[in-house]
């Protein structure tokens, strides 16, 4: 049986004194670039250093189809997962386009289409079972088994690119009815009502959502709770949901800060964060979604997103364009004088 490897450890923060010192004298008022000075504080603290770098950033987008598209939950047929993955390999789609215009290396991967896709270079194929998950509103929808393994193939990924050189990494996805699945592990990992999780998807009509409601409830009700998140992971999550997870955990064990997406990015962190509870230090939200349910996900782990675009495309798109953000709190303590070496007079001169 495959097992969970390279879990990530608490950050060391024996130099954060010292770090907060460097950030607090720069020639301006302490605080007073805000979120830069913490975003800037976090990426030195996991990056061990007072001198922090983005480097060789990068995207990886995971792409799945699920079963329980069958019982009529998303207003897209499921042909559509296969269709936007060539979207994405001839470098047509929305993140293509906001990857390249902020330096970000994406990569693409079949994590379990439902339909074959033809080879490419563009294209990595480590799916897991070819046809997509089975569909949870009568069984699991995958085996306990099958669930590691694509943890651990996503965490292979996150490992290709660190020993590329990439120290920031984000996770996008693709897959008609994730957020299906997103919602029963949102519901089940965090102990909320099914009602307040269930959004609209790709663009659901209110007769929509109600009908998606209640199969999910129907779902929830038919597989009873275990104390064991692979368990709830591999009944209701999806083969990139499940990547997605094993990612964050390599991602934080090789001292990379993440950049967490949206709705389905963030239920992968819940699977993550139930397994390792430490992944939340290396962790950079970028967004709030306009997905419901996405708001009381980022309450759950009393988070502060960086931008609020009302973005409800998935795909990484939130996490791409966060990333000037860090790169602007990385340079000004690369760039900025100190009080000292400026020969500018602090308050307390």
């Amino acid at each position: 049986m495959p097992l969970i490897r390279d879990l990530p450890q608490p950050l060391d923060r024996s130099f954060e004194r010292e770090f907060q010192h460097i950030i607090d004298t720069k020639t301006k008022p302490p605080g007073s670039l805000g979120r830069l000075e913490s975003l800037a504080l976090q990426i030195g603290l996991i990056q061990r250093t007072t001198k922090p770098r983005i480097e060789r950033p990068a995207m990886i987008v995971f792409a799945g189809d699920h079963g329980i598209a069958a019982e009529g939950v998303s207003s897209y047929p499921q042909e559509v997962t296969a269709q936007m993955v060539a979207n994405f390999v001839a470098g047509g789609a929305a993140i293509n386009a906001l990857s390249r215009s902020v330096g970000m290396t994406l990569e693409v991967v079949d994590a379990g289409v439902a339909t074959a896709l033809p080879a490419s270079e563009g294209l990595i194929d480590i799916a897991i079972r070819r046809g997509g998950t089975r569909n949870f509103a009568h069984e699991p929808a995958m085996t306990r088994d099958e669930a590691l393994e694509a943890i651990e193939r996503g965490a292979a990924r996150v490992r290709h690119h660190a020993a590329l050189g990439t120290n920031v990494i984000g996770f996008g996805e693709m897959g008609i009815a994730n957020t299906s699945a997103a919602a029963c592990l949102m519901s089940r990992l965090c102990g909320l009502p099914v009602d307040v999780c269930v959004g609209r998807g790709t663009g659901l009509s209110n007769e929509g959502v109600s009908h998606k409601r209640d199969v999910l409830a129907a779902a929830l009700d038919r597989h009873p709770p275990g104390a064991d998140p692979v368990d709830t992971l591999a009944t209701f999550g999806g083969f990139e949901i499940a990547m997605i997870a094993g990612a964050y955990l390599a991602a934080a064990h090789a001292s990379m800060t993440i950049l967490v997406d949206g709705f389905i990015a963030t239920s992968a962190l819940i699977v993550a964060h139930a397994i390792a509870p430490d992944v939340l230090d290396y962790c950079v939200f970028a967004h709030a979604s306009n997905e419901t349910g996405h708001a009381r996900m980022l309450g759950y782990f009393d988070a502060k997103p960086l931008l609020q675009l009302d973005l409800r495309l998935g795909e990484g798109t939130g996490a791409a364009l966060a990333l000037p953000l860090l790169r602007a709190a990385v340079a000004f303590v690369d760039e900025m004088a100190s009080f000292e070496s400026a020969g500018v007079s602090n308050k307390d001169a």
